[in-house]
């Protein structure tokens, strides 16, 4: 992946975020604020407003933009969760042109641990990192054997999307759901379904 496929991503995460804000917000609405996909909709738009500023820069600085910008435009905690995981993986790429499928599971491993320090959650408390941990984990798994990018990207896919089943069999215990307690089993969480969403985009765009 080039920064020109970089770019060709984002746009369609913004977008597949535009079809899907009223889901994601309904699904947040049922245990929350009632506004992540609004949110995540709003805040992938400003990245779109900041690509043209960005051609000819290396992959890390469009990551670490695309995080700052997504701390600075999107409310709730989706904001510095996101945020952090894209800074990280700009961190982490800060010298290279391209990125390779070892280079994305290294930024993946940075924003998992970046969005763990930031929430102070981990896995199993009906967050993201219900989608991300497995995702990761799957996708490490994938790689090892050899399989090709885009076979590692879709088993991660899939193992988000049994993350986000999963989420609905727990109770919430951190963010605004964690006050409604047992109340929010049955529902699943908005972040591990958006999370799911684009790692989906990125699978589909190799």
């Amino acid at each position: 992946m080039n920064t020109e496929k970089l770019f060709e991503i984002l746009s369609d995460m913004h977008q597949t975020m535009e079809q899907e804000k009223d889901f994601l917000t309904e699904l947040d609405n049922a245990i929350a604020d009632g506004d992540h996909g609004i949110n995540m909709a709003k805040g992938l738009a400003a990245v779109q407003e900041k690509i043209e500023g960005l051609k000819g820069q290396r992959i890390g600085a469009v990551l670490k933009s695309v995080g700052m910008t997504l701390v600075s435009a999107v409310g709730g905690s989706a904001g510095p969760l996101y945020g952090t995981a894209f800074m990280k993986a700009g961190m982490l790429m800060s010298d290279k042109q391209t990125m390779d499928i070892n280079d994305f599971l290294a930024c993946m491993d940075a924003a998992v641990e970046g969005v763990m320090a930031r929430g102070r959650s981990t896995e199993g408390e009906k967050t993201m990192l219900d989608a991300m941990i497995p995702a990761l984990n799957a996708m490490k798994k994938a790689n090892s054997e050899n399989l090709p990018p885009k076979a590692v990207l879709e088993a991660g896919v899939a193992a988000a999307k049994c993350g986000v089943e999963y989420t609905k069999t727990i109770a919430a215990t951190k963010g605004r759901a964690s006050y409604i307690g047992e109340r929010s089993i049955g529902h699943q969480d908005p972040g591990a379904t958006s999370f799911t969403y684009l790692l989906d985009v990125v699978a589909n765009a190799i």
